[in-house]
């Protein structure tokens, strides 16, 4: 990897999400040499991704060259880099590119999109946790309106205008709202010669509410937002399989559709080498004590969705977005530097600042540790909180311009079949 060798020990970071990031920055002005490893030589700004995939934003305005988050600090290396195994016994990790020997090991890999065991899903469904699969999915949503004009078989036209999306999280709630405000304000305008109130919009949600990590008022209030927007809200149904035609469930429900969006659950991305049965718990993560030590290792860590700290208040680990990993990472850059001057480490606690979620124009629901609203402020708020974390002035002033011209022309500029993506086809 050409990475040479100094006097100062050395902590290999292995992606550069929120958690990879927080650490890398912490210890980037230390007397440690920071090697970060990720595929993809940006960090992603996950909680935007819907946006991209709707048209509302192009994907630079919510990535940022990890090198240039990090170029000033000293003793701080980047590669591009797939990492495939980890070498527990002679600390090393093992990539596509070469070998890297490491004194201190933080896995900060991640998460990706759970299908449960269905691969028909896999195969037919299409994801939103990377940018290439948003492009792939904003492709697709507009590739399938100009499909549905040339068609005259009124199902199959249908089947094209019907989105159905499985999972009520946030992700779910901010990706139905979004699609909801194209069908009233854009598509009319795009296609005045397709009938695109026949366009339906779906949530399938295996419990009995949506934004189940949120408060019931939360909740509720989201529900009557998404239906004054017209989207169809199916709660207490479970989806068993997608043959990339038809949507069959636990129930008598079934749904034709082009478009199925899986939202429904993440786990953690391990990686070769940690995978022993006694490292894993739920959601495929790796087992972590208060200082974020991979169970039976005093050398190597993991940090943000990959690791799961049980605790009494999270008994299966902490939520598995941006803040735990946030916090996680910048304590541990702490905590690294105690254990090299073998001091004693400072257990971790997780402040909780709150959850959010907006399905769409002036219309957001806020969970605060002591206070929740919903609404237009609440929208302010969800606005003001995403802009703060993005990184660069570029990317917040890019991103500001965009909301603004979408608020007050009721648009969407980005919506462009760039790369064109072909559906994979049912060949049974």
């Amino acid at each position: 990897m050409n990475i040479s060798r100094t006097s100062f020990p050395r902590v290999v970071i292995i992606g550069g999400g929120f958690s990879g990031i927080a650490l890398a920055k912490k210890l980037s002005k230390q007397e440690v040499q920071v090697v970060l490893l990720d595929k993809n030589n940006y960090h992603n700004f996950q909680p935007l991704l819907y946006q991209v995939s709707t048209g509302g934003l192009e994907p630079d305005s919510i990535a940022y060259p990890i090198r240039k988050i990090l170029k000033d600090f000293p003793n701080f290396s980047f590669r591009l880099a797939e990492v495939n195994e980890i070498d527990s016994v002679n600390n090393l990790v093992k990539t596509d590119i070469g070998e890297l020997k490491f004194d201190y090991l933080v896995v900060a890999s991640g998460s990706k999109t759970n299908y449960f065991g269905n691969s028909e899903i896999e195969k037919y469904s299409m994801a939103m946790k990377t940018i290439p699969q948003s492009l792939n999915l904003r492709s697709l949503i507009l590739e399938n309106f100009e499909e549905a004009l040339l068609t005259s078989d009124l199902n199959e036209r249908n089947a094209l205008m019907n989105f159905v999306i499985v999972g009520g999280g946030p992700t779910g709630v901010e990706l139905a709202g979004a699609l909801a405000e194209i069908k009233k304000g854009i598509l009319p305008k795009d296609y005045p010669d397709l009938d695109t109130r026949l366009a339906q919009i779906h949530i399938i949600q295996s419990s009995d509410c949506i934004l189940k990590g949120m408060s019931d008022k939360a909740s509720a209030k989201a529900e009557d937002f998404l239906e004054k927007l017209g989207v169809n809200i199916w709660k207490n149904v479970r989806v068993t399989n997608y043959d990339g035609k038809t949507v069959t469930t636990n129930t008598d429900l079934t749904f034709e559709t082009a478009t199925l969006v899986w939202a429904a659950g993440v786990k953690g991305a391990t990686i070769k080498g940690l995978e022993a049965e006694e490292l894993i718990t739920r959601g495929n993560r790796l087992l972590v004590n208060e200082f974020n030590q991979v169970k039976g290792y005093n050398h190597i860590f993991a940090i943000g969705d990959i690791a799961s700290m049980i605790t009494d208040e999270f008994p299966n680990g902490f939520p598995m977005m941006a803040q735990p990993a946030i916090q996680q990472g910048s304590q541990l850059g702490d905590n690294i530097l105690k254990l090299i001057e073998q001091k004693p480490m400072v257990p971790f606690v997780y402040k909780d600042k709150g959850v959010m979620a907006t399905i769409g124009r002036n219309k957001a629901v806020v969970d605060l540790p002591k206070f929740k609203f919903q609404g237009v402020f609440a929208w302010y708020v969800w606005m003001f909180v995403h802009l703060f974390f993005l990184i660069g002035f570029r990317n917040r002033m890019v991103v500001f311009i965009n909301w603004v011209y979408n608020y007050v022309r009721f648009d969407r500029e980005a919506r462009l079949i760039i790369r064109p993506f072909k559906k994979k086809l049912n060949t049974k």
